[in-house]
C-alpha cells in the first residue's frame, strides 16, 4: 500500500510539474481582471506593427528614388529600367554621330570632285588619269609603218588595241593590199606570223569582215587582221597561198556566209550540200522551210 501510495505521490506530484501551461491557461482569466491593458496591449502592438510594415516597404522605394533627386550631383546607383534607357540612349547618340560623320566625310569627298570641275569651267566631271601605256602599242605602230612602207601607204585603213582581249593589236588592211600584207606578216622577220591560227566571217549587215589571227609561234604574238568587203558581191582575196590552215576555213566562210575567195584552190561548199539555196549565217537568209 505504501508503495502504491508512493507511486501515487510521485505520479500526483508530477502532474503539477507537467501541466504549467494548464496553470496559465487558467491563471490567465484571474490575472485579466487585474490587469486588463497589460497582454491585449502587446498583441494589439503586434499586429499594429505588422499592419503597416507593408506600406513602410512599399514607401521605401519611392523614398530611394527620391533620394537622387533631392541629393542632385551625388551618384546613386541607378535603377535596371533607368539604365537600359540610358543604354538605348547611348547606342542612339552614338549612331546619329556615326551617321553625321559619314554624311560629313561624303560632302567632303563631294566638294573635292567638285573643285577640279569648277576650277575648269567645263562643268563636267574630272578627268581621269591617263592609263598607262600598253606593252603592246609599239607591236601595233611597228606594224602599221612596214605594211605603209613595204605595202602600200594606204594599206592600213584603221589601227587599235582590243582592250577587251588583252590589248591586242588589231587592224584593218584594205581588201585589194590584203594578200601583200598576208606574205608580209608571214616573211618579216619582225614580224614572223608563219602560222594561221584562226579565220572567221562576219555579217554586220551592212557590209561583211573577214577576221584573220597571224601567229609568231616563237615569240607567242599575234595579231588580229581584218578585211572588209561589200555586201551585194562580198570577195576577200584568198591567203590560202600563204598559209595552208585557211583552206578549210575559208570554204567555211563562203558556205555560210557567201563571201568569195578568189585564188582559192577548191572554192566549194564543206558543211551545206552542194544544191543547197543560200547561205544560212547571213543576216538576210530566209530558209526554205521556216518550220525547219
Amino acid at each position: 500500500m505504501s508503495e502504491e501510495i508512493k507511486k501515487d505521490g510521485e505520479t500526483a506530484g508530477t502532474e503539477p510539474t507537467a501541466q504549467p501551461e494548464d496553470n496559465r491557461s487558467e491563471a490567465a482569466p484571474e490575472t485579466a481582471p487585474s490587469e486588463p491593458q497589460t497582454e491585449p496591449a502587446p498583441a494589439a502592438s503586434a499586429e499594429e506593427a505588422a499592419a503597416p510594415s507593408e506600406p513602410a516597404q512599399a514607401a521605401e522605394p519611392a523614398a530611394s528614388t527620391a533620394e537622387p533627386a533631392a541629393e542632385g550631383g551625388e551618384a546613386a546607383p541607378p535603377r535596371r529600367k533607368e539604365t537600359e534607357e540610358e543604354k538605348a540612349a547611348r547606342r542612339k547618340a552614338a549612331l546619329e554621330a556615326r551617321e553625321a560623320a559619314k554624311a560629313g566625310a561624303a560632302q567632303a569627298k563631294a566638294a573635292e570632285a567638285a573643285a577640279p570641275a569648277a576650277s575648269s569651267g567645263d562643268g563636267g566631271e574630272p578627268a581621269a588619269p591617263p592609263k598607262p601605256p600598253s606593252p603592246n602599242q609599239p607591236r601595233l605602230d611597228r606594224a602599221v609603218q612596214l605594211l605603209k612602207e613595204l605595202v602600200a601607204e594606204d594599206a592600213v585603213e584603221e589601227a587599235s588595241l582590243n582592250e577587251l582581249n588583252d590589248d591586242l593589236p588589231t587592224l584593218v588592211v584594205k581588201n585589194e593590199r590584203w594578200p601583200a600584207a598576208a606574205v608580209l606578216f608571214r616573211d618579216h622577220e619582225e614580224l614572223g606570223c608563219r602560222y594561221l591560227r584562226n579565220v572567221s566571217g562576219v555579217d554586220y549587215e551592212t557590209y561583211m569582215e573577214v577576221v584573220y589571227y597571224p601567229l609568231n609561234m616563237e615569240r607567242r604574238e599575234t595579231y588580229c587582221v581584218k578585211v572588209r568587203t561589200d555586201r551585194e558581191n562580198p570577195s576577200v582575196p584568198s591567203v590560202t597561198p600563204v598559209w595552208e590552215t585557211a583552206n578549210w576555213n575559208e570554204r567555211e566562210i563562203y558556205d555560210l556566209l557567201g563571201i568569195d575567195f578568189p585564188g582559192h584552190p577548191n572554192m566549194t561548199r564543206i558543211m551545206m550540200p552542194d544544191d543547197w539555196v543560200g547561205h544560212p549565217l547571213r543576216k538576210d537568209y530566209v530558209p526554205l522551210d521556216p518550220e525547219v
